[in-house]
């Protein structure tokens, strides 16, 4: 049996990997322009479809039967080849996205609610919140009577949802709304996945706000549709085992700490093990410039250099699933902060002051040309200005006590899956 996901744009879709933890069947993805629909709609070879954006509501005119709740959403987002050949429409976007409210019910009932978008997603999100008893419910668009530039009309919601792809990936780092403008908004739902915190996520944490992802509700989405790709259900307890192994696998894990505390050989190891793409900034910072870190200090200004490491980490931060080593003074530039964590686990890893590690912080005559900041700067004096910042950024601290068994402690902590054999971590175990 071949399912797969039809859409226009889909080069970053996670919808392969969750479905293969959901059942042993072939599932692709079908890129299709909008000329094309029709005919892959009729002729194309599979039994089952997703449907993303922008064809939910294109797809319809081609389906011999809809589910009562497709015809009552006007959307489609599952699509079954019976065994006649016809094909059935249904909507499971409604299931996934109430899932991803589970636990939200006294946010929502009987107070207002806020819409942001007027697609296929919104009507979606307009009828579950409605099912869940919101007092009332207005979408917020572009043109409408509700509109973006009248959005303080709204100061008192109580619960706003983003149905757009503003702050989408590549987009990363827009939203479509200041959260500041909605006062008595008490959480915050984003049905974007990807980044895993979008920008409207990331301000909401910033003023104290819950906010909620869209990774839940595409897994759900998928499990809903599964079930009836294959005629039986499955557990719902499948969707948080699910969640969880994406967002581990999709996360970066992005190292912090001083100069010389092994963020560079660490990262090496650790996306060795894993199987992942490592980054390093300052290295990143190297190629962009054509120049050595020194030479951009003495003949940029640190503040140019500055510049240009929060643009490499806007780069690294926007993707996923890579392991992400930083210079020691990424935590002075405040920016950078939502940058990585929008897509990552910070991890601050921290040694002792022996005199070896003094001779890497740049105490040697070597040490000091590689690092500029320690040609003014004593590495004691650094570390305190440093440390509040490290440890506020940070989701874990881990102490160095060696290249090999650290990466194998925060691959522990972390509960990751590392590739190939496993000999190394029973040696250091």
């Amino acid at each position: 049996m071949t399912f797969g996901l039809l859409g226009e744009h889909l080069s970053h879709s996670y919808s392969p990997l969750i479905h293969s933890m959901l059942g042993k069947y072939t599932y692709k993805l079908f890129p299709t322009p909008k000329e094309e629909l029709a005919a892959f709609l009729t002729e194309g070879d599979f039994n089952g479809l997703n449907v993303t954006i922008p064809y939910k509501k294109a797809v319809i005119p081609y389906l011999a039967e809809l589910s009562p709740r497709a015809r009552k959403l006007g959307s489609v987002n599952t699509i079954l080849r019976r065994a006649d050949g016809s094909l059935y429409g249904d909507n499971t976007d409604y299931g996934g996205f109430r899932y991803m409210l589970r636990g939200r019910e006294s946010l929502i009932r009987g107070k207002k609610a806020l819409v942001l978008g007027s697609g296929g997603a919104s009507v979606t999100a307009v009828q579950v919140l409605q099912d869940m008893g919101a007092g009332k419910v207005v979408v917020i668009s572009r043109n409408g009577a509700n509109n973006y530039d009248n959005l303080d009309c709204h100061a008192d919601a109580a619960f706003l949802v983003n149905t757009t792809p503003v702050g989408m990936y590549p987009d990363n780092g827009e939203a479509a709304v200041d959260l500041t403008r909605l006062p008595g908004l008490q959480c915050v739902a984003d049905i974007i996945y990807n980044p895993e915190k979008t920008a409207l996520m990331l301000q909401a944490k910033s003023l104290g706000i819950p906010a909620i992802g869209g990774l839940s509700m595409l897994v759900a989405q998928a499990k809903f549709s599964a079930d009836i790709f294959l005629g039986k259900k499955q557990k719902d307890a499948v969707i948080e085992k699910i969640r969880q192994k994406i967002s581990g696998q999709m996360k970066n894990i992005v190292l912090i700490g001083m100069p010389g505390c092994g963020k560079s050989i660490i990262g090496k190891r650790l996306a060795a093990i894993l199987g992942r793409e490592w980054i390093d900034i300052d290295a990143e910072i190297v190629k962009a410039a054509g120049k050595p870190i020194p030479e951009i200090f003495q003949q940029d200004g640190e503040e140019a250099f500055r510049r240009l490491e929060t643009q490499c980490v806007a780069q690294a931060g926007k993707k996923s699933g890579c392991v992400i080593s930083t210079g020691g003074g990424v935590v002075t530039r405040p920016q950078n902060k939502d940058l990585l964590r929008q897509n990552g686990t910070i991890v601050y890893i921290w040694r002792q002051m022996t005199e070896t590690y003094k001779e890497q912080l740049g105490l040697g005559k070597k040490g000091t040309q590689n690092r500029p900041l320690l040609a003014q700067h004593s590495p004691k004096e650094l570390e305190q200005q440093r440390r509040p910042l490290y440890l506020a950024w940070s989701d874990v601290k881990i102490l160095n006590i060696g290249i090999q068994e650290t990466a194998w402690q925060l691959i522990s902590f972390l509960r990751l899956s590392p590739v190939g054999k496993k000999k190394s971590h029973k040696k250091h175990k």
